[in-house]
């Protein structure tokens, strides 16, 4: 697999949750490599549109070879798709769907800087026309910052003692390199479950910060909302607990807003309506696709329709 190549994740369950319309109009999020939104053209009809968003330049330049007149790709990260539908004219759509994981050519290109398995630039950003790099922020960050980055968005109980060790580090020699900060949360982290980096966290944590990932989501997901059609679907699939939670939550409570107390006199016309009715129950990858590609493992799909 060349570093270029991504495997869509529950690729003919995500397409199917998306109950599409032949001649609906429809958002691909998170293009990637256009794994999904090739998938969505096919079961499109002559009069259907797709309109896919993705922050990452290297996606943008990748979706070039979609030369199809229904499809159309914006540099912009799923927060902005607000803006893009109004350039475009559209106002409603009949399904979106957001598959939030990191692609694999962002993770198998080195000079991207997200992973530990190469000694490369400490860059982690997805889009890398703008904001500042991981390298950037371990060198301007506070002790209790960068503790407070790598506690919350990497779930690590060793933070404390990794953001000591990055401050000390970095008053001696800097740490902008991938390696630097894989070797050094090493040193610190000397236990972790079985067949985890050590830093596997710490990189996790990095690149959500980096990258805004869960605000991203949270500013995201109600406005999907909003742009659906009565009926419309909103298909999500999330790669770790931090993500799969904020989007539970949502769905969940879109579906089930709060009552008032038992006893108290409200008529059934003034109590408040689900925005969302849930869809299924959450998705996960099959042994086989598990089996044909092992970052696919902590996937998870979650789908709710616009009352």
């Amino acid at each position: 697999m060349s570093a270029d190549t991504h495997v869509s994740v529950l690729l003919a369950e995500a397409v199917a949750a998306l109950a599409i319309r032949p001649a609906g109009i429809y958002l691909d999020a998170t293009f990637g490599r256009g794994g999904h939104s090739r998938a969505i053209l096919d079961s499109l009809g002559v009069g259907g549109r797709l309109i896919a968003l993705d922050r990452d330049p290297a996606a943008i330049a990748a979706g070039a070879s979609i030369s199809d007149p229904r499809f159309t790709l914006a540099h912009a990260p799923f927060s902005r798709f607000d803006a893009v539908l109004d350039k475009l004219g559209v106002a409603l759509v009949d399904g979106v769907l957001m598959d939030i994981g990191v692609s694999s050519p962002q993770l198998n290109t080195p000079e991207r800087g997200m992973s530990f398995r190469f000694d490369a630039p400490l860059d982690m950003r997805m889009d890398t026309t703008q904001g500042e790099t991981a390298a950037e922020f371990l060198a301007r960050g506070s002790q209790s910052e960068i503790e407070r980055v790598i506690r919350d968005y990497g779930e690590e109980r060793f933070a404390h003692a990794i953001a000591k060790a990055l401050v000390a580090a970095r008053s001696e020699h800097g740490i902008s390199r991938t390696g630097q900060l894989a070797t050094l949360v090493a040193q610190v982290v000397r236990t972790r479950e079985p067949g985890q980096h050590p830093a596997t966290r710490c990189f996790q944590a990095l690149r959500i910060h980096v990258n805004r990932e869960l605000e991203e989501l949270s500013l995201a997901l109600p406005r999907t909302v909003e742009r659906l059609v009565p009926g419309g679907r909103l298909a999500v699939i999330s790669f770790h607990s931090l993500e799969d939670r904020i989007v539970k939550r949502f769905m969940r409570d879109a579906a089930h807003p709060p009552q008032p107390p038992k006893g108290v006199p409200v008529r059934a016309a003034d109590l408040p309506k689900p925005v969302l009715l849930l869809v299924g129950k959450a998705m996960f990858p099959s042994d086989a696709e598990i089996a044909a590609n092992p970052r696919c493992r902590s996937a998870v799909l979650r789908v709710a329709q616009k009352a």
